[in-house]
């Protein structure tokens, strides 16, 4: 039990103050991607699977654990990664995101997170698990990549790895923009740990180790998984309301660890701050936690679960997941950016012609 609750916070400390201190946000990445054509984020979460997926599959050959056959369901996956892509979007952070943020103070995060940790409750062993079963019963296919393609695994890591380091390539070799920075207040490891500005592909390093260790990490906890939000923050729920023990599990602690990390790295960077949102943005985190918790339930992951763990563990479902959920990030900032800045670009059109 001490070993689970030290190796968990380890690992989610780690993983809550590099995310803080680097912005790695995949919710913006896909943004980004739509909206202002820029893939950096994406390839950054290609670097991040990649680390994970070779470490992982070492890991395996070298038998530390085995990873069990698994199935999964594909209208599920689909379906409810797209209703996550466009929760995401309304909380202004995906699952990880959302814990991160809540500990540099954003109240609306906090609010994005209570409501994905009750939906996600609700779907899992609610009222609504009925409904997520019939969904979940159709469909069922099997996950394994390079059983269903007759290829040995280490066939696609290289494809996959030949994939990153094209892409990252071409993105190093464009022209660099000159970034306005702070003047530098303090010197060695405070500046690197607190001060710093990190290039995504950088962070993105860091998280593909960190990945890659959870999966020992809870694997000597009994739990064979690497990273996982989804089914923990709805444990957390579920404890408080049943005072069930059996619900908290390496998981738990993690998910916690990611809080604490990021709480730490945003006070010691003096990002730290109780904001309070406006009304729209409390109706978006409500609305989009639940978006969250509800697709992310019917899909098995969130965009770490699915989106950097099945994807490193060569697993269908996160392939599938993946682009699902950045097709629903995609539909949802079309109404929430680019229709109303066309909108003000048509008025003001108007207006011009009318003078």
């Amino acid at each position: 039990m001490i070993w689970m609750v030290i190796s968990g916070l380890i690992v989610g400390i780690l993983l809550g103050f590099v995310m803080q201190r680097t912005r790695f946000c995949l919710t913006g990445g896909f943004r980004d991607m739509y909206i202002q054509k820029n893939n950096k984020m994406f390839y950054a979460l290609l670097i991040a699977i990649t680390i994970q997926s070779i470490g992982l599959f070492t890991l395996v050959s070298l038998g530390v654990f085995k990873l069990e056959a698994e199935t999964f369901p594909l209208v599920g996956t689909i379906f409810g990664s797209f209703v996550f892509g466009i929760g995401i979007i309304l909380a202004g952070g995906c699952a990880t995101g959302t814990w991160y943020r809540a500990g540099e103070g954003l109240i609306g995060s906090w609010i994005a997170l209570v409501l994905y940790g009750v939906t996600a409750a609700i779907m899992k062993s609610g009222p609504l698990n009925p409904l997520q079963e019939k969904i979940n019963a159709y469909t069922v296919v099997n996950s394994n990549m390079a059983e269903t393609l007759n290829v040995p695994v280490w066939l696609l890591i290289v494809a996959l790895l030949i994939i990153t380091v094209y892409f990252v390539t071409k993105t190093l070799k464009k022209p660099k923009v000159a970034i306005p920075q702070l003047k530098q207040k303090h010197t060695g490891i405070r500046h690197y740990l607190f001060e710093k500005r990190y290039h995504p592909f950088a962070a993105a390093i860091a998280i593909g180790i960190i990945a890659l260790i959870a999966w020992p990490m809870s694997a000597s906890t009994g739990r064979v998984g690497g990273l996982g939000i989804t089914t923990p923050s709805a444990n957390i729920v579920q404890y408080l309301v049943t005072g069930d023990a059996s619900l908290i599990n390496w998981g738990v602690f993690l998910v916690l660890g990611i809080f604490v990390g990021s709480y730490v790295a945003a006070k010691g960077s003096k990002e730290f701050k109780w904001r309070m949102p406006d009304t729209k943005t409390i109706r978006n985190s409500v609305i989009g936690g639940a978006c969250m918790g509800i697709g992310a339930s019917l899909a098995g992951g969130c965009s770490i679960g699915n989106g950097l763990v099945s994807t490193a563990a060569m697993s269908w479902q996160g392939w599938v997941a993946l682009p699902s959920m950045i097709f629903g990030a995609w539909f949802m900032s079309y109404f929430i950016f680019i229709k109303p800045r066309k909108a003000k670009q048509t008025k003001a059109s108007v207006s011009t012609q009318s003078i």
